[in-house]
């Protein structure tokens, strides 16, 4: 029975520093965007760097308007 004099009190100190550390965390944005790196991988772009380049430049010389 002695003993919860010293457990309670580790207990609520554990506590306060679990809060604070999730307090912080939080403030320092560590739960802004949980699914972004996920979805970041599936859409993965595996042309290279000249391919991509050269695509960009087609687009941009296409006119959309017909008979131009």
């Amino acid at each position: 029975m002695e003993s919860l004099w010293l457990l309670i009190p580790l207990s609520v100190l554990l506590a306060f520093i679990i809060g604070a550390l999730f307090w912080w965390a939080a403030g320092a944005g560590q739960f802004d965007d949980l699914n972004g790196p996920g979805e970041r991988i599936l859409q993965d772009d595996d042309r290279t760097p000249d391919a991509i380049g050269a695509d960009q430049q087609d687009t941009k010389n296409q006119s959309h308007l017909p008979g131009i």
